[in-house]
């Protein structure tokens, strides 16, 4: 069994070796099979340079360098045609998301379909301002819904899966636009039967650099691409629009 956490990154530079020296630590201590592909959207700031530098020897941390295309989700597409794990991790590189849960959200896909990381449930939270944990909290209940989905955070963007739930899945329907691919993965893996059990994360202050994220042009972003899935843009992906089973 092999692992591939994928990173997508840009202007990282101030956290990314740590965040590297911090997986690496923790998936050598697993003794398994791993690789950490790094995707880079040719930042200006050094990032994959830095990367290069602090790591030219080891062959377990995979940057990649994009110079053609940006974007968050795309470069996760990215990163997972260009890993060949049987399991997959995907996560933020600013230290929002512990990387200390990643050995159990691989032991969970074990037994399930999908390890996601949730705020909102049962020992899960946000360390930074209430207001934006109360304003993400609420458009979740406006996603679960308006889709009828039975997950409750479905903009963790923190997640490990078995790379076979991928298999004849048309994956550029899903990976584009911002953080609002996780609503399209959520939402397909839920209606094709996948089996998801929800863990409780709690996001940290951001280690370096600054936030790429504009809540208001989010926010707008992500209401479009709710209304149009429940009106419709994923039915090609998922054909029988009832939900076979449920999420754990």
């Amino acid at each position: 069994m092999k692992i591939s956490v994928i990173l997508p990154t840009y202007n990282e530079k101030d956290s990314i070796v740590l965040l590297l020296q911090e997986i690496h630590t923790i998936l050598t201590r697993e003794n398994t099979d791993f690789e950490i592909v790094v995707v880079d959207d040719n930042s200006p700031d050094g990032t994959y340079q830095e990367i290069i530098k602090a790591f030219p020897r080891c062959p377990e941390i995979k940057p990649v360098l994009r110079t053609r295309e940006k974007g968050l989700a795309s470069a996760i597409h990215h990163g997972i045609r260009n890993s060949d794990g049987d399991k997959l991790v995907i996560m933020d590189t600013d230290f929002n998301h512990p990387p200390d849960l990643i050995p159990l959200l691989i032991k969970i896909t074990n037994y399930f379909d999908i390890a996601s990381c949730s705020r909102y449930v049962i020992g899960g939270g946000m360390e930074t301002s209430r207001l934006r944990y109360l304003g993400s909290k609420l458009f979740n209940k406006f996603v679960h819904y308006t889709l009828q989905v039975k997950t409750t955070d479905n903009l963790s963007g923190y997640f490990a899966f078995n790379r076979n739930i991928l298999d004849g899945i048309d994956l550029s329907g899903i990976f584009y636009g911002y953080g609002d691919y996780f609503i399209r993965f959520l939402y397909v893996m839920q209606k094709k039967g996948r089996f998801i059990l929800e863990v409780p994360v709690v996001y940290k202050d951001r280690k370096g650099g600054l936030s790429k994220t504009n809540l208001k042009n989010e926010l707008i972003r992500y209401t479009r691409s709710v209304l149009s899935i429940r009106f419709g843009s994923l039915k090609r992906l998922v054909p029988d629009g009832s939900f076979q089973r449920n999420t754990g």
